[in-house]
């Protein structure tokens, strides 16, 4: 109560979901595959190697890993077009910080990422939602109508969406791009997860100066450890981040970790396609329990409705099982996860009943 703290953060809290020690956690979207022993090797010799300098700063544009991702991504990119961070985290704080700030809005769509009025708040950038369609997708011109009505800066999709899994399509965002000058930010992370991956906002990118197309290698890539967000755009804004990021912010170890994962880049990726299974699994199994489900095209599922959703958050703990109680109300959310990993989710839900 003595400290001088800024208004704004008076009462809030840390953001984080729950990181509890139990069996089964399916509450963070994590891809549940650790890399192979031999890439692990191949990283920890990356690592060694590094260490021969670390008494040096290390590369602070990250020119080797930008190039790699530019080369994953392809579409024309060169490592002008990509910008690298501490996670999407971190690349959607730089956005804000070079295109946001005091007087200036970002608009986003709700229900979504918990996320992004943090990052507003962070960079004094004013947060305006606006609601998606009852099936929580969004159209061209429900966009639109928002940007007349609030002029933002920036402009955050998210597609697919977290925490409802619907997608956006890219005859949409090239409708919405038509019709704004404002930074358009297409949050892709969980995009390799969905039904057609091809069908990016990267396709956009040599026609629309206002496009970014943010991603991360926590999710598919199952690089959460490493820390590693990248975004996509033209160069003029990957050089306004490079403004207003802080001096050597990825670690040389970090680097050269991401750079391994992005050479074995389809073994790394390998089981994606398995966990795409797993959740259109869900999408079956869980409506013949009797849940609502929300169609996903990420690696979750928005299940539900629950008149206390914590009771039954909590009813699934209590059997070691860890889900995230986020999104609409009465809806919960699970990661698709190993197959020893749902059996034992399935066992648990046996104790919770959907209310409808």
């Amino acid at each position: 109560a003595d400290l001088p703290l800024r208004p704004e953060l008076v009462g809030d809290e840390p953001y984080g979901a729950p990181q509890l020690d139990v069996p089964v956690c399916l509450n963070v979207n994590e891809n549940p595959y650790p890399p192979s022993d031999a890439i692990r090797r191949e990283m920890a010799d990356a690592i060694l190697a590094a260490s021969g300098r670390i008494d040096r700063y290390p590369d602070r544009e990250a020119s080797a890993l930008r190039a790699a991702l530019a080369g994953y991504l392809g579409h024309g990119l060169t490592s002008a077009n990509v910008w690298a961070a501490n996670g999407s985290n971190e690349v959607m704080t730089h956005i804000l910080g070079a295109f946001g700030g005091p007087g200036r809005r970002c608009l986003t769509f709700t229900p979504t990422y918990s996320m992004y009025p943090e990052y507003a708040r962070n960079t004094h950038t004013d947060y305006v939602t606006v609601p998606r369609r009852a099936d929580y997708t969004l159209d061209a011109g429900l966009v639109l109508d928002a940007v007349a009505a609030h002029d933002p800066t920036v402009v955050l999709i998210t597609t697919p969406n977290n925490p409802t899994g619907t997608s956006t399509p890219v005859a949409v965002i090239e409708e919405v791009l038509a019709g704004t000058d404002a930074i358009v930010v297409v949050d892709e992370a969980y995009q390799e997860f969905s039904r057609t991956p091809d069908d990016t906002a990267l396709s956009l990118l040599a026609n629309h100066g206002n496009l970014v197309v943010s991603r991360t290698m926590s999710k598919a890539f199952a690089l959460a450890g490493g820390r590693v967000g990248y975004l996509a755009a033209a160069s003029a804004i990957v050089d306004a981040c490079r403004i207003v990021r802080l001096p050597y912010h990825l670690s040389a170890q970090t680097q050269a970790i991401a750079e391994v994962a992005l050479a074995h880049a389809e073994e790394m990726l390998a089981k994606v396609d398995l966990l795409r299974g797993v959740r259109d699994d869900l999408a079956v199994r869980l409506p013949a329990l009797g849940f609502d489900v929300v169609p996903s095209d990420a690696n979750f599922v928005l299940f539900g409705r629950f008149a206390d959703r914590h009771a039954a958050w909590r009813t699934l703990l209590d059997q070691g099982v860890l889900v995230r109680e986020t999104g609409p109300a009465g809806y919960l959310r699970v990661s698709a996860g190993t197959p020893q990993e749902m059996a034992a989710f399935y066992a648990a839900l046996e104790g919770v009943r959907a209310d409808g």
